[in-house]
């Protein structure tokens, strides 16, 4: 037992997943960025704040005659004079004690700069953290300088706790946060909004494939969107194959019950009758039906095979495999094939055996025993059309009346009863080669003075 397949998962859904995991990493990924750039900006702007204060130390620092370092004008900022402010400097050199600000109180910076053994004197500034005082981080700017009078390296330090900073960077990272949340989940209402909206299309378009099945309606005809239009346009060309494949099946079933509705009365009223010849209105009639009967497969089969796809078929080897077999029953004939080796048409390799087939053996068996077939003749002989291939069957029989070309393609239609044959021929040609889109016409050989067929099909592409 089979079973349906199941439906996979919604188109809605998967934009919506897209959309989503797209926004997560792009926010994701730019709200890092941003929290980096807006903390270094934080952490500068605090550094600056620093070197402000140890360049104006610096500036406003001299040495006295016993060779230490005092300030000439005091420092600005009232924290220096707080005790525990968190704003602190310290001064060191040499064999001197270091030179600390009140805030200090009665605690000494320990600073890189005084690293003497490692040679680590920083004639620029250097900034960097120190948990040195417990509970209470610091971020430290130093410079070692030699002042006017004075060959000693000084190195002068600005020290401030790092609470406010760290105050900052956490309302940054904090709005950070709330602004990238709301952007997001807007972000992503708008993404699930515009599925809705963009896939609403799609909803008309099953509205009205729904509304065709319950009204009845043969055509999708509402306006939609013309990124949906090509796939109306196709459902409608879907919508009018069948139909029409439909009306076929309809016409071949009513052609046929109609054909063999004759035959059957004839054979109903002489059974009825009981009439002495009965079996050879038997023999008779169902040799009709059989007839009928084998036209409405051809049709049926050529109808089923041009529904399943675009075929390419080669003409000169279809001809070729017709004329083997064709001399096998006529060995006493010439058939000739001249033109193009490389035509290509858009037919079945069986239904172009069986247009050829009816054509060449027609054509040998009424015509004197000569057959010449020609693929696309040359231009100065017959016009061409580019999407068309042009085939010709000629033979140097007594052809067929132009009053009579017309009839000849009837089901049945016989010129010469003196041969065998069903009348059925040309009736398959002309079905098979219009199924296909092309056509058959009859007319009058110039070279060999018989019957010339002329059979156009469509080019393969």
């Amino acid at each position: 037992m089979t079973h349906p397949p199941q439906p996979r998962a919604s188109l809605a859904r998967r934009m919506g997943l897209i959309a989503a995991g797209w926004i997560s990493v792009l926010l994701l990924g730019g709200g890092i960025a941003l929290e980096r750039t807006l903390t270094s900006q934080v952490e500068a702007n605090f550094d600056e704040q620093l070197d402000y204060q140890l360049t104006a130390m610096i500036a406003s620092a001299e040495i006295d005659a016993s060779g230490e370092v005092w300030f000439y004008r005091t420092l600005g900022d009232q924290r220096f004079l707080e005790p525990g402010s968190g704003l602190y400097w310290q001064i060191s050199g040499g064999n001197y004690e270091p030179w600390p600000s009140r805030s200090l109180w009665d605690r000494t910076l320990k600073l890189q700069g005084m690293d003497a053994k490692a040679g680590h004197f920083d004639s620029d500034v250097h900034v960097y953290d120190s948990d040195q005082f417990a509970g209470e981080p610091l971020r430290i700017a130093e410079r070692t300088v030699i002042l006017p009078g004075s060959e000693t390296r000084w190195t002068f330090a600005v020290a401030s706790a790092t609470e406010q900073m760290d105050a900052q960077v956490s309302r940054v990272r904090l709005i950070l946060i709330w602004s990238f949340a709301v952007l997001g989940l807007g972000l992503l209402l708008m993404a699930l909004m515009q599925v809705r909206y963009g896939l609403s299309p799609l909803r008309r378009v099953r509205a009205a494939i729904q509304n065709l099945r319950t009204t009845g309606a043969g055509r999708i005809t509402e306006p939609l969107p013309l990124e949906v239009q090509p796939l109306v346009d196709e459902l409608n060309a879907l919508l009018e194959h069948s139909e029409h494949q439909a009306e076929e099946a309809r016409r071949h079933a009513g052609n046929l019950a109609h054909a063999l509705k004759t035959p059957l009365t004839v054979l109903t009223n002489a059974a009825t009758a009981r009439a002495p010849d009965l079996g050879e209105a038997v023999m008779r009639e169902t040799r009709t039906m059989q007839r009928h009967v084998d036209h409405h497969l051809a049709r049926a089969r050529a109808v089923g095979r041009r529904a399943v796809g675009h075929a390419r078929t080669n003409v000169r080897d279809s001809a070729e495999a017709v004329r083997r077999a064709v001399e096998r029953l006529y060995p006493e004939g010439r058939l000739d094939i001249a033109g193009g080796r490389d035509a290509m048409v858009s037919l079945e390799r069986q239904d172009l055996d069986e247009l050829l087939g009816n054509l060449i053996e027609n054509a040998a068996k009424y015509g004197g025993g000569s057959v010449f077939v020609t693929i696309d003749p040359d231009e100065a002989e017959a016009p061409q059309d580019p999407g068309m291939c042009l085939i010709w069957v000629e033979d140097d029989g007594t052809g067929i009346p132009e009053a009579e070309r017309v009839r000849i393609f009837d089901r049945g239609a016989r010129l010469d009863t003196g041969k065998p044959g069903t009348g059925l021929g040309l009736a398959i040609v002309r079905d098979v080669a219009e199924i296909y889109g092309g056509s058959v016409t009859l007319g009058t050989s110039e070279d060999l003075g018989g019957l010339l067929v002329e059979l156009r099909l469509p080019r393969a592409s």
